[in-house]
């Protein structure tokens, strides 16, 4: 499998966030994500075998961090539709920076039209 199909799969994207700041042991992981153990061994070998993760022995544990060059293959792939998106947005902000701006009362708050009159609820 690819890294965009093992990353496909929920419980392997919260895995993978969690390894984003430390490195962590199964139980680390158990314990963060409140899944089984069963559960995380099987998305951590799945995670391994596409190598998006590595695994050092500790003791008794295993402990699991993130390889970055996947990441960045799939940054790579990502950079194209980014683009995409920087100039549509970037047309969009053009377009608002160029409307005249009318103020909102309800935003500005400074529309006492908007309050009730006395005798009203």
């Amino acid at each position: 499998m690819d890294a965009l199909e093992v990353l496909a799969e929920p419980a392997r994207r919260r895995i993978v966030d969690a390894l984003l700041t430390r490195e962590a042991s199964v139980g680390d992981l158990v314990g963060l994500l409140g899944m089984s153990q069963p559960a995380v061994s099987k998305h951590l070998r799945v995670l391994r075998e596409a190598g998006l993760v590595t695994a050092r022995a500790q003791a008794q544990q295993r402990i699991y961090r993130l390889e970055p060059g996947p990441f960045r293959e799939l940054d790579a792939w990502l950079t194209p539709y980014r683009k995409l998106w920087n100039r549509h947005l970037d047309a969009l902000e053009k377009h608002l920076d160029s409307s005249p701006t009318t103020p909102d009362p309800l935003l500005s708050g400074s529309d006492s039209s908007l309050l009730p009159h006395e005798g009203e609820s």
